[in-house]
């Protein structure tokens, strides 16, 4: 809110500097009216307008000092009677602001509980099992205790409980991965300068340990405020304003996420209209305009404003309604309408006061598609070896359950559409393929795809196989080889790609994954549309990162599956 301060009375005009000065600025004295009403001339009585007070007011040279300036003053016929105050934060705001710091306070406690656990004891462990035992408590965990300092020093310089990361998104564990790694890197130089003692323990044992620990202490910490924001806690109140197509697309776009945290309490659009707004058949009341926005914010105690579209007659209305949320709101959020472009592509560079989002163009080689094909090497061959204990098990099962081989194989297309044979555990008759023109009216699937929740051709055990992915452990042998990725688009079928649109034909820019976006949001309950959309995403966003989530969730998923048929 921008407020204009006016000081009542004329009692000032022969007292000295010390009581002018108090009169301005204790409270008592002054009263504030919000800019609007000081310009339409709405002003309490006794009060003057403000441009009256400067036209009538003399000039005074910017070089005097306090007592000139009160001599000025008191020759004048006018007093100058405006003062400008900061705005207070109105409730809704502190009440904001009481639960973010609690919540960083947790995490810091947590953080600091794991670090520490981590480091002293994976020293204890190392003294302990030396040929001469623990000698000195103190000489023992001096290091340790020092690593975890710096450990503590790292997570907060990389800001890594910023409100704005937390909750959603990679951004926070990429944040906790690069302190931890600093931390280290700190602690292997210091190791080869000094030699200390302890040092390579530490690099070892303490730095993938505490590292795990962090992720996984940061993931449980966002599970609990993903539900406590389920049932409306640490929720952000939230006002969108702008046109009505804008407000749709925004809210909508919302309401998808509704791991973000913001509760939409009402709408102000642009036009006079009195209808409110139904949103996927929800209704989001009408409490404003965009031009009382701010002020509809402090009567509701919102404490966020989106603006999803802003007033073409007006330039500087961003601007403006940022200084008149000053103690109300903590976020003013401008919406764009670039699609599923994720954070990490896009950075603002102000320059000379003109804000420019920079969009990173997506590249599709070079050093981050070599990081990736490491990755998919090491966990393949990880995953390989429990595999390859378990296959004989599952063969005797699908050889008792029906006759034919145990794996099925079935051409595909990868990257840059070349064809390779994808294997995986064979979960229906062998006649299968013969069977599915019989079938096809019986289609449950969207797009060129195919798909029935009870599927005659599947058989008993290929059932249990396709309800927890099991049927695509092969796949890993696959990524080996290099035909695939554990992380990407779904391989398609050559019948699906012949039916590809110019937009679709994007999916083939990278390779084809085990596991993807839409494998963690509901694969065959999926539709085409939203396939599509969940593979073009990653297709141009992908990170490591990204990857590892993708990886901790498809497991999830396993054991709880959705969609899978």
């Amino acid at each position: 809110m921008t407020s204009l301060l006016v000081a009542g009375g004329t009692g000032e005009r022969n007292g000295d500097w010390g009581r002018f000065a108090r009169a301005v600025f204790l409270r008592g004295a002054m009263t504030t009216i919000d800019a609007s009403s000081a310009i339409d001339g709405d002003l309490p009585s006794g009060f003057r307008p403000i441009a009256a007070l400067r036209a009538q007011a003399q000039p005074v040279a910017p070089t005097l000092g306090p007592r000139r300036v009160a001599a000025s003053v008191a020759r004048t016929d006018v007093l100058p009677t405006v003062a400008a105050v900061a705005p207070r934060i109105e409730p809704g705001l502190e009440r904001r602001r009481t639960w973010e710091r609690r919540y960083a306070q947790a995490l810091r406690v947590s953080d600091a509980l794991t670090v520490v656990l981590i480091t002293v004891g994976v020293s204890l462990v190392d003294s302990l099992s030396t040929a001469g035992g623990m000698t000195d408590l103190w000489t023992a965990e001096r290091l340790p205790l020092l690593s975890g300092a710096l450990w503590l020093l790292m997570l907060a310089l990389f800001r890594t409980r910023r409100i704005s990361i937390v909750g959603s998104g990679s951004t926070e564990y990429v944040r906790v991965a690069h302190a931890t790694l600093s931390a280290f890197g700190i602690v292997a130089i210091a190791f080869v300068v000094f030699q200390w003692h302890g040092a390579r323990t530490q690099l070892i044992l303490a730095l993938p340990i505490g590292l795990l620990a962090l992720l996984i202490n940061r993931w449980s910490w966002r599970r609990w405020l993903t539900h406590k924001r389920s049932v409306g806690l640490f929720t952000s109140r939230a006002i969108v304003t702008g046109s009505r197509d804008d407000i749709e697309y925004v809210i909508r776009q919302l309401e998808r996420d509704g791991k973000l945290g913001y509760v939409v309490v009402g709408t102000a659009t642009d036009d006079t209209l009195d209808a409110d707004m139904s949103v996927d058949g929800k209704v989001y009341p009408r409490v404003g305009s965009t031009h009382t926005v701010a002020a509809t914010a402090r009567r509701l105690s919102a404490d966020t404003i989106i603006v999803a579209s802003r007033p073409d007659d007006d330039p500087e209305f961003i601007k403006h309604l940022s200084w008149q949320l000053e103690g109300t709101a903590a976020e003013l959020i401008l919406s764009s309408r670039l699609v599923d472009v994720a954070g990490p592509r896009i950075s603002l560079r102000p320059i000379d006061g003109l804000p420019l989002i920079h969009v990173k163009i997506p590249e599709f080689e070079g050093g981050q598609h070599v990081l990736k094909r490491a990755l998919d090497v090491v966990v393949a061959t990880i995953a390989l070896i429990p595999i390859a204990l378990v296959t004989p098990v599952i063969s005797l099962l699908i050889a008792l359950d029906s006759r034919g081989p145990v794996f099925f194989r079935q051409v595909r297309i990868g990257r840059d559409g070349r064809e390779f044979t994808m294997l995986k555990f064979r979960t229906m008759r062998t006649t299968a393929e013969s069977e599915l023109a019989a079938l096809s009216a019986q289609n449950e699937g969207s797009g060129p795809l195919f798909k029935l929740k009870r599927d005659p051709r599947i058989t008993r055990v290929g059932a249990v196989f396709r309800k927890f992915s099991l049927d695509e452990l092969p796949q890993f042998w696959n990524v080996l080889r290099g035909d695939m990725s554990v992380v990407g688009p779904r391989p398609p079928l050559p019948t699906e790609v012949r039916a590809y649109d110019g937009t679709v034909f994007r999916r083939l820019y990278i390779k084809p994954g085990i596991t993807g976006l839409w494998q963690i949001s509901g694969r065959s309950d999926l539709s085409w549309e939203e396939s599509v959309r969940l593979d073009l995403r990653y297709v141009e966003n992908w990170s490591v990162m990204t990857d590892l989530m993708i990886m901790w969730r498809t497991a999830k998923v396993m054991v709880a599956p959705r969609g899978a048929y």
